[in-house]
């Protein structure tokens, strides 16, 4: 069965998260990806704890499967002509340097694109390209900070929060494949790849989305609510006897339905509680009382009773009870591979799911340098001893 990127190559020079989680889900539908590294130290997360038994590193193997290593030193002249020479037979360039670094490595955009002028050259960065902060160095926090989404999380008398994950980077994974995508569409109508520009800060902009809405309609930011929707009640946390359950009572009808599922028709019934518009002006008092009632069973017994009356509600799971959740388990979002040094390695699985030409788990995540002599021999046909030579130097 033919994956729906087989054929393309990924040169893949980007490090850490936003350009490997990018990369890795191109290779799970099937495009070849080359990750090139450092020959010494490789991706800066092949160092991040916690560590596998056998050495390899935990945040590393999440986001690099289905690559192949291959190390090079860019800044040896036997380093630049070997990618050179990849970048004439590849498809897709992805970097996440900072502005002005790679090239002046002589390997930016309008030199590799005159090698192949179907290179479609993505670029990942804090700030883009252009503008006064092009050059400022970033990292996910900085941008969920500037990029609005920190002044919006967090409890209203507490303090400014980022999000679990790194959602600032995954999120510009994902437009960055878009990008990359679009480009290959464009290029079978022009013949020609182009350069994408893809900043962290304005994946974060686009997302602020109603976010910003409020603030373009009324004049003023939104603050942090924690857990609760500024247009929607009850739509929040509750505590039950043994932790937390999610209640989303997103209109009058299902406010209804769960309130006499709770036991509680006089909160149904009262003209205080009628519309949403009224909930939300009121909430305080209510959610006092829902937090009251919540309280006196466990989370499994009033997710029975909610989920029962066709109110959408659901526990708070920690990342191992996810793992273990069997609807998880049943779209194959945990998978396992065998590592070479790890062992049996599970990983989360591909979420999009392709009825025809679905993805797959092809390659482990590799170790750093892997295919360096497969990469240069079988692709490039570099000769055996030119090989053993840029190893001996350390271009490799």
């Amino acid at each position: 069965m033919t994956a729906p990127l087989d054929g393309l190559r990924v040169l893949d020079l980007s490090r850490i998260l936003a350009g490997p989680f990018c990369t890795m889900m191109l290779g799970d539908m099937g495009a070849e990806v080359i990750k090139v590294e450092h020959p010494r130290v490789g991706d800066d997360t092949r160092s991040w704890p916690p560590f596998y038994d056998g050495g390899e590193s935990t945040y590393f193997q999440s986001v690099n499967r289905n690559k192949k290593s291959l190390t090079l030193d860019l800044k040896a002249e036997e380093g630049k002509r070997i990618l050179r020479k990849l970048v004439e037979k590849s498809d897709i360039f992805l970097q996440n340097f900072r502005p002005g670094a790679i090239e002046r490595l002589g390997l930016g955009y309008e030199e590799m694109s005159a090698l192949n002028p179907r290179l479609i050259y993505a670029s990942v960065s804090g700030y883009g390209q252009t503008g006064p902060n092009r050059e400022r160095p970033a990292y996910d926090i900085l941008l969920q900070a500037e990029g609005g989404l920190m002044s919006i999380t967090g409890e209203a008398d507490g303090i400014s929060c980022k999000t679990g994950i790194a959602l600032a980077d995954l999120t510009t994974a994902l437009f960055a494949i878009q990008g990359i995508l679009l480009a290959v569409i464009a290029r079978e109508k022009t013949g020609r790849g182009q350069f994408i520009d893809m900043a962290i800060q304005d994946g974060q902009a686009a997302l602020m989305s109603h976010a910003a809405g409020n603030f373009f309609g009324t004049g003023v930011s939104p603050g942090r609510m924690g857990n609760r929707h500024p247009s929607i009640c009850p739509y929040r946390d509750f505590t039950c006897s043994d932790g937390a359950l999610i209640v989303a009572a997103a209109n009058d009808s299902l406010w209804d339905r769960f309130a006499r599922a709770i036991g509680r028709a006089d909160l149904a019934d009262d003209p205080r509680w009628k519309t949403n518009d009224d909930r939300v002006k009121g909430r305080e008092e209510l959610e006092a009382e829902i937090d009251k009632i919540l309280a006196e069973k466990t989370r499994a017994e009033w997710g029975e009773v909610v989920s029962g009356a066709g109110v959408p509600c659901g526990p708070v799971k920690n990342i191992g009870e996810v793992a273990s959740d069997p609807q998880v388990l049943h779209r194959e979002m945990v998978i396992e591979m065998e590592h070479a040094k790890t062992g049996t390695l599970r990983m989360m699985g591909i979420p999009v799911k392709l009825s025809d030409t679905p993805g797959e788990v092809k390659l482990p995540p590799p170790i750093l340098g892997e295919h360096t002599g497969e990469i240069l021999g079988d692709l490039l046909g570099e000769p055996g001893e030119r090989i053993a030579a840029l190893r001996e130097s350390g271009v490799i």
